[in-house]
């Protein structure tokens, strides 16, 4: 068994349920990092944030962003971010979506859609059935995605998503994605977990991705990205 690279999540797999991160994945990423196994951030979170978690762990294998929709290795690409779409789609469902709700847009949208340059955002604190009703007469609906982080709710480009950007930085990168393990929680995990050949969800993981995932660890959120490292990578 050969692990290349481990392809991890942010909020709610090395993070618990109230977005602090959990001191023992903070210790076992390093631990990998130290055994030559580079991790990529995989994150709904806007690049700025994913690139501050990175540094602070001391990740070397790049990360990726807004759901897919940003890739950034630092010394590739003239370490400039990679906008893997462009957001004529998801702009024109926003200027959308305000005409229609109104007031409701303003209130439950995410303060850091100002920062998002692919996707944009909403709180939990408005219900996914609003936006999917509000959605039906778009004319570019059949282009969106939106999911469901267990934190916040992401309208996406389909073109994109983390397991094709994911793909996109290890071939780029010559890591076989046969060999990466990749971890998360919740339903925007999936599309990465498919793509790789170590599928593992943590304990407290939406069902749904515990039934694509090769193993489910027993302990939770960062305890669990813990088990898994100590598991399968050291």
């Amino acid at each position: 068994m050969t692990i290349e690279a481990i392809a991890v999540d942010i909020d709610g797999t090395i993070t618990d349920n109230t977005r602090k991160i959990c001191v023992s994945a903070i210790e076992a990423l390093r631990k990998a990092e130290e055994a030559g196994i580079p991790t990529i951030i995989v994150t709904g979170n806007v690049v700025n944030y994913a690139y501050a978690i990175e540094v602070s762990i001391g990740c070397s294998g790049g990360l990726v962003a807004e759901n897919g929709g940003i890739v950034f290795k630092e010394g590739q690409n003239n370490n400039a971010v990679e906008t893997m779409v462009e957001r004529d789609f998801v702009t024109s469902a926003e200027k959308h979506l305000k005409e229609k709700l109104g007031e409701t847009f303003d209130k439950h949208a995410s303060h850091d859609n100002m920062y998002r340059l692919t996707e944009t955002v909403f709180y939990k604190t408005l219900d996914k059935k609003i936006i999917e009703d509000a959605l039906k007469d778009f004319k570019y609906n059949e282009q969106l995605e939106i999911y469901d982080s267990g934190f916040a709710l992401h309208i996406t480009d389909k073109r994109v998503n983390k397991g094709t950007s994911l793909k996109y930085l290890c071939e780029r990168n010559g890591i076989n994605m046969e060999n990466v393990m990749a971890i998360g929680d919740s339903q925007n995990d999936e599309d990465f977990l498919k793509e790789v050949g170590y599928k593992i969800a943590v304990g407290n993981a939406d069902d749904k991705l515990k039934e694509i995932s090769t193993y489910t660890c027993e302990k939770f959120y960062g305890d669990g990205v813990a088990e898994a490292i100590e598991k399968f990578a050291l």
